[in-house]
């Protein structure tokens, strides 16, 4: 390494966020730029660890260390190509990946670790601004055609990466615009869509061929896809949303959240929502029911939007503000973490379950009737809920998004036409080759991995391509 002693010399620096008051106004990117000097420093607090757990850790196995010390000494040509290697898009997971490499850094046994997530994010906007990221067109073509289903992370990064193998590659998109849960489930303020748009013209540079506004299973049959090419690969999102089981669950008022957030990033394209089809926190107490990073996408929506109030509610406890001892490194630590949106705004409550969902004489949801929960494990280790007694509590709302998660694939149309097997949390069975129960029909992503982190998305993506390659060179 370029400084053995950065890490001595330097300490972590984070990336500073716009003042609340500002950012609330817009649905711009939400922090503020970094300067190279900064940047630099960071590199040097790679530690030249011997056994970099690092890149371990991260799904695609970006080589860390190498490209942090690359930034160190000034040779941003080299790290852009080191980067690259491995991730097609370093600029979707330096937005959006938790940075599990930062989680299995060895600096944070004693130290805070480096911010390989910043690094990552730099290396990657200066190459865009140097004009380094150029298409790479294949030289020679194999005359093997490939149809994508959905334009996510992963279907992205198959494409790019079959394409450069030579195959002709088609994308096909149900929605209006390329990009699937990167393009509406993801806020602007967290990625802004100019970025996709950028990624997506060296794409088409390269000869990818996206289709908008064609949705397999309706538009086109799967069975004519099959016949059509060579290879499929289902890439769609894992789409179908996990409901909650409640009483007054029909009332008017409750929404999934991936419907709320789908229409104000429609807003943010400029198009117009119909008035009756609008879904709108403005001066409205809203519930967000679940605690992850879809729950706390739509606190700061509501709150950009001109939510009167919003509250979360949580139904795990409170992680804690240090790893557990059943929680050693390098696992991901599993600490309570503030997200921007929650800086924002909002209250977070924690194991809470909803009982009851209260409406008016119009059948809308006026309040939220809900009890506190324990968490114990049982003889087997596993967690156990109990209610506490006399902790029922009602919360005034208009508004509830339900941020639950998601159950897996839906079922009709094209998974139902194609026929192939699933597992029994929902999703597509695949082989350790990526193939469905259907010949020559591949599936990668939240498809059949179920609801996950973009990096694992981009992983999948690019693994799908290769074996899909080894399949095509041995048809």
């Amino acid at each position: 390494m370029g400084d053995v002693e950065g890490f001595l010399k330097y300490g972590r620096a984070e990336l500073h966020g716009r003042p609340v008051e500002e950012r609330l106004a817009d649905y711009h990117e939400v922090y503020e730029p970094v300067d190279e000097q900064t940047v630099v420093q960071q590199g040097a607090r790679c530690m030249d660890c011997g056994i970099p757990y690092c890149h371990v850790a991260c799904p695609l196995g970006n080589y860390i260390p190498g490209f942090n010390d690359l930034v160190y000494e000034g040779d941003w040509e080299n790290a852009l190509t080191l980067l690259h290697r491995d991730n097609n898009f370093p600029e979707f997971t330096g937005h959006l990946c938790p940075a599990l490499c930062e989680g299995a850094c060895s600096l944070s046994l004693s130290f805070e670790p480096v911010t390989i997530k910043m690094i990552e994010l730099q290396i990657i906007e200066r190459g865009f601004a140097d004009g380094r990221v150029r298409p790479q067109p294949p030289h020679t073509l194999t005359g093997k055609r490939v149809a994508i289903v959905g334009s996510g992370p992963a279907g992205l990064a198959a494409a790019q990466q079959l394409r450069r193998q030579g195959h002709e590659v088609e994308v096909f998109e149900r929605a209006d615009r390329i990009g699937g849960l990167l393009r509406y489930g993801i806020p602007e303020f967290k990625l802004e869509k100019k970025i996709i748009d950028r990624r997506l013209e060296q794409l088409v540079a390269e000869g990818i061929v996206f289709h908008t506004g064609v949705e397999v299973g309706k538009d086109v049959s799967a069975d004519d896809l099959c016949r059509d090419f060579d290879a499929v690969l289902l890439a769609g999102g894992s789409r179908k949303p996990r409901d909650l089981v409640a009483e007054g669950r029909e009332l008017s008022g409750i929404y999934f959240a991936m419907d709320f957030l789908t229409q104000q990033n429609q807003r943010c394209e400029g198009d117009v929502v119909p008035p009756d089809d609008a879904i709108s926190a403005e001066g409205k107490r809203v519930i967000v029911i679940g605690g992850g990073d879809t729950g706390a996408d739509c606190v700061g929506t509501s709150l950009r939007q001109g939510a009167l109030q919003v509250t979360s509610f949580e139904l795990l406890p409170q992680p804690p503000l240090k790893r557990a001892k059943d929680n050693p490194w390098p696992e991901w630590p599993r600490v309570f973490r503030t997200p921007s949106s929650h800086e924002e705004g909002g209250e977070r409550i924690y194991s809470v379950q909803t009982k009851r969902l209260i409406g008016d004489e119009r059948g809308r949801v006026v309040a939220i009737e809900a009890v506190k929960v324990n968490w114990q494990r049982d003889a087997q280790g596993r967690m156990r809920m109990e209610e506490v007694p006399d902790s029922n509590f009602t919360m005034p709302c208009d508004l509830v998004l339900l941020a639950m998660g998601f159950t897996g694939a839906e079922r009709n149309g094209m998974i139902e036409q194609l026929g192939v097997d699933l597992t029994p949390g929902g999703t597509v069975a695949t082989n350790t080759s990526k193939m469905t129960s259907r010949p020559g029909v591949f599936a990668a992503g939240d498809m059949s991995r179920g609801q996950s982190l973009i990096v694992w998305a981009i992983a999948e993506g690019r693994e799908a391509a290769k074996r899909i390659g080894e399949y095509l060179a041995q048809a």
